[in-house]
């Protein structure tokens, strides 16, 4: 729960709603990285956050629910 804690107030909201069970430790990793990239721009990485969780959603979809999963929901 500390390493929750210690996630910047953007990264924990972002957690928070997330889809995926993302540790602390991968979204400290993510948003330093997604800031540093963004160039300080929050909203910026807040968008690479949710990027990353779709990559990660697309790609494992078909595997755990079946083709064709996500554009049926889509």
């Amino acid at each position: 729960m500390a390493a929750y804690d210690a996630l910047p107030p953007d990264a924990r909201r972002w957690v928070m709603q997330a889809a995926l069970p993302w540790s602390a430790r991968s979204v400290a990793r993510l948003w330093g990285r997604a800031l540093r990239d963004a160039k300080g721009d929050r909203a910026a990485a807040m968008a690479r956050l949710a990027a990353a969780e779709r990559r990660l959603l697309e790609r494992d979809a078909p595997r755990v629910w079946g083709d064709g999963y996500l554009q049926a929901k889509g």
